[in-house]
């Protein structure tokens, strides 16, 4: 089976085997941290003692990424150092405002950092009044401090020693006031900078955040479909919305933080040396610790969070996949099984989260206890230089203050390290996808668009494989002629539908080369090459919009004109007259009023507009019954008018008309002519014919035989109770 098709059938919701993940409640029950059937995660959780069993849990998550991500068990894909400085290299464009944050902010944290020291001066002067006023009027304080040693009271004039005082006189309240309004000034000051910093901030991240999602939106369009088909659509989905959410939401909680932290840390310790150098060597001895603490919760924390985005991108492809085949999973009764895989996803979910959260938790407490020490190690050591003269109430106030200043953002550095280690997890998914390899560049011709007129398809000598382990196709050669329709069977993985991919250039042919009109395909701009081609696919796809608008997707410049007339030609206008807004009617691909049959007419007709030069029909017919089909056929035989056509059928029906049918097995083809011919050879096209026709017909007569049986049987046995009861009223 080709990828192409392994991705259809997923894209119809997997299958029976309820291998398909999830439920209706999926999503809601996600966001609550329930299961589909309502039980708590919470509840759960209290069979775990321990956060090691959540982050065993999650490693089951790790593990399977790992293996997605193709690499080795014990292989570590968790680079934060890396991931985090190319998360800082995509400030890019964005760097003076950068710069000119980082100075607001400096300059704010200069100005509240000086506050605690102006209060301690107001402290000072108010104490020193209330000792001046008790001291005798004009008298020398060297004299009184000389007095109180002679008396013994020794203790009391060290005290004296380090003030500035007035005997006689009380509070100086006009310094007082001038002081206490300095202060206001600084901290209103501060507090204005700090908003404007943080303005200049939120456009630094929302910008960069722009950026990100433009970047992973253009990737997605330059990546081949290999990547698609080998990478679940929940998982990409993931990585688009939510990994980019939450590296958006980690900046906007951490960058201000940290750098007002940062300078916070910076200028508290250079108020702290100029009172005093001795407290302040007792508040740096905090810092080893705080290191030690936040290496050692970190490093653990950093692999958790991973694991953690990880098991929530596991549970989006689940949900998702759930929702696409939630129809299939219903027909075929697996919604326990669906809920039962759900709940053991949710379950890893949970314990991944509870894990990282668990861990990241616990540096806030330890942080404040480490901060406590220091702060009654600095209040005792400091009561004690006030008391011998050192230092004044004052200056032991700032620096109480700036011990806490000082140890407050250490913890707060702390803390957003482990946040970062979640939005750097998430950063590194989203990098994973942008460095993913993309499709060979463009090797163009400039006149080669020009070159093609007729549509002449040639296939020479072509190789191709998925796998290197597997080679699919071998040495394919045919032509298809300007006009022609190329019909093409064959069993389910036959290598069908990677002959138009091929053609398509959705995936590059390992060896030989593929013309159109003489021209090597690989001289063409994919752009180039796909406006020439129309394809009509089995899975019909409509966007949100009006019949119109669907339409006119063909080709956008079309007139309303064009579009009737492809409508006419197709049998949309049949229907499309019928709905009560006609050609205004909102339709789209979930949501949608239309039949199976009407979407691929919608479909054909959309292809109709384009006037491709080449056309390419997967299984167009499959999923109609056999009156739409007849009103697909007709317009698929117009839309073939003039132009070189590939169709690929299962329905041998639809294919009988073909200028060339092409028999395949195996990548190879085994058989090629018309219908007649291929018929008259007995091949493999005369027992896939027969299989379909004559062993139907043969079905059909059995079940006719039997049905005139069964009613013979039944009319004798009603004959005879009729029989009795006549006989019973004879007599």
């Amino acid at each position: 089976m080709s990828p192409f098709q392994k991705k259809r059938e997923s894209a119809a919701g997997g299958a029976a085997d309820g291998t398909t993940p999830g439920d209706a409640t999926a999503r809601d029950a996600t966001a609550r941290g329930t299961s589909a059937d309502g039980t708590s995660a919470g509840d759960t959780a209290t069979s775990h003692a321990a956060a090691g069993d959540e982050a065993k849990a999650a490693d089951e998550i790790a593990s399977e990424k790992d293996a997605e991500r193709g690499l080795r068990p014990g292989q570590s894909a968790k680079n934060f150092w890396p991931s985090a400085r190319r998360l800082l290299r995509e400030i890019g464009p964005e760097r003076k405002f950068m710069i000119g944050a980082i100075l607001i902010g400096f300059v704010s944290v200069a100005l509240s950092v000086v506050g605690p020291k102006i209060l301690g001066r107001a402290t000072d002067i108010i104490f020193t009044g209330l000792i001046s006023k008790n001291l005798p009027a004009g008298a020398d304080p060297a004299d009184v401090i000389a007095q109180m040693r002679e008396r013994g009271e020794g203790q009391m004039a060290d005290l004296l020693s380090g003030m500035h005082l007035t005997p006689g006189e009380g509070i100086d309240f006009t310094s007082l006031h001038q002081t206490l309004a300095l202060a206001v000034a600084l901290f209103v000051g501060s507090a204005l900078l700090m908003w404007i910093q943080g303005v200049a901030l939120n456009r630094v991240i929302y910008r960069m955040v722009y950026r990100m999602r433009r970047e992973v939106e253009e990737k997605l369009h330059r990546l081949p479909l290999a990547y698609f088909d080998r990478m679940k659509r929940g998982e990409i989905l993931s990585r688009v919305t939510n990994d980019i959410d939450n590296i958006q939401n980690t900046l906007m909680n951490t960058v201000t933080g940290l750098v007002n932290s940062i300078l916070t840390v910076i200028g508290v310790l250079v108020m702290m040396l100029t009172i005093s150098w001795q407290l302040s060597l007792i508040a740096l001895a905090v810092i080893p610790v705080v290191v030690l603490l936040t290496a050692v919760v970190g490093a653990k924390a950093q692999k958790l969070f991973a694991q953690q985005w990880d098991a929530t991108g596991v549970m989006n492809s689940e949900v998702e996949e759930a929702y696409t085949g939630h129809s299939l999973v219903t027909v075929f009764g697996r919604r326990e099984q669906i809920a039962q895989r759900f709940e053991e996803r949710n379950e890893k979910l949970f314990k991944a989260t509870f894990g990282a959260q668990f861990v990241s938790s616990l540096i806030m407490p330890m942080m404040m206890f480490v901060g406590n020490l220091s702060y009654v190690v600095v209040a005792i050591v400091g009561g004690l230089r006030i008391i011998s003269g050192q230092l004044t109430l004052g200056d032991v106030q700032a620096f109480i203050q700036y011990s806490r200043q000082f140890t407050q953002p250490l913890s707060q550095v702390a803390s957003m390290a482990t946040m970062l280690q979640s939005g750097v997890a998430s950063a590194e998914r989203v990098f994973e996808l942008l460095d993913a390899d993309e499709q060979e560049p463009e090797t163009t011709v400039d006149t080669a668009a020009a070159g093609i007129h007729e549509g002449r398809v040639e296939f020479e000598h072509v190789r191709f494989s998925y796998t290197p382990e597997r080679e699919l196709i071998r040495d394919l050669s045919l032509v298809a002629d300007p006009g022609h329709t190329v019909a093409i069977v064959g069993p389910t993985g036959a290598g069908k539908t990677t002959l138009v991919n091929l053609v398509m250039r959705f995936y590059e042919v390992d060896g030989g080369r593929i013309t159109i009109d003489g021209i090597d395909i690989r001289d063409l701009t994919r752009a180039q090459l796909r406006e020439r081609t129309g394809m009509v696919l089995q899975d019909t796809w409509l966007f949100k919009g009006t019949l119109r608008e669907n339409i006119r997707y063909g080709r956008l410049d079309a007139t309303d004109e064009e579009v009737l007339e492809a409508a006419r030609a197709t049998h949309v206008d049949d229907f499309a007259r019928q709905l009560p807004e006609g050609y205004d009617t909102i339709v789209d691909d979930d949501e949608s009023s239309l039949s199976a049959g009407e979407k691929q007419l919608m479909t054909i007709a959309r292809a109709f507009l384009a006037t491709p030069s080449l056309l390419i029909l997967d299984e167009a017919t499959s999923s109609v019954d056999t009156r739409t089909e007849v009103l697909v056929q007709n317009a698929m035989n117009r839309l073939r008018e003039g132009r070189t056509s590939f169709v690929i059928a299962h329905r041998l029906s639809t294919i009988r008309d073909a200028d060339l049918i092409l028999v395949m097995e195996d990548g190879d083809i085994v058989e090629q002519g018309n219908h007649e011919q291929l018929l008259a050879t007995g091949g493999a096209y005369a027992r896939l014919y027969r299989s379909q026709f004559e062993g139907a017909a043969v079905d059909i007569d059995a079940e006719e035989e039997l049905a005139g049986h069964d009613a013979a049987h039944d009319a004798a046995h009603d004959e005879e109770p009729s029989t009795e009861t006549g006989s019973m009223q004879l007599g």
